[in-house]
């Protein structure tokens, strides 16, 4: 039997994460899903907005991501935005609930995917929210960065 490569390029992203916070680390954990759930995933429809991770007494949970219903389910519809809970060692939850426990650091999904055998896998950043002018700040880089490339293109 031959594996399917076409879905494992989707990705559902985070497209504001990297503006709105600044990536002090990243780590990949798998997503407890129900069946539905997973086909609704593969089709793409999911949206990544307002969904942040918390670390409980159980371990992590996504919160506030959204997986819109699978049109041709039978079973009982579930809630879109119920809580998720992610698949990590218990040395990775003790790891991240010190270092959530910093005032101003937080857990953000940057994007959801399917790996290489199939399994729906998110990549959590560990973030610090940035200030207006932090983002300000990004946004002159970018700009003269731009513009350097520009004045590169033109002299070739």
């Amino acid at each position: 039997m031959a594996k399917k490569t076409a879905d494992s390029g989707r990705r559902i992203i985070n497209k504001k994460a990297r503006l709105h916070y600044e990536i002090l680390e990243t780590l990949e954990a798998g997503i407890a899903l129900k069946g539905p759930e997973v086909k609704s995933l593969r089709a793409g429809s999911a949206s990544l907005d307002e969904a942040y991770a918390r670390v409980d007494s159980d371990g992590v949970t996504l919160v506030n991501f959204q997986i819109d219903q699978y049109p041709m389910a039978t079973t009982m519809p579930l809630a879109p935005k119920r809580p998720r809970r992610l698949l990590l060692r218990r040395r990775e939850i003790k790891k991240l609930a010190g270092k959530t426990a910093i005032r101003g650091q937080t857990l953000i999904p940057l994007a959801v995917y399917f790996n290489d055998r199939g399994l729906a896998k998110v990549e959590l950043a560990l973030a610090k929210g940035k200030t207006h002018a932090d983002r300000r700040e990004d946004i002159r880089a970018r700009d003269a960065q731009r513009e350097m490339q520009r004045v590169r293109s033109r002299r070739r």
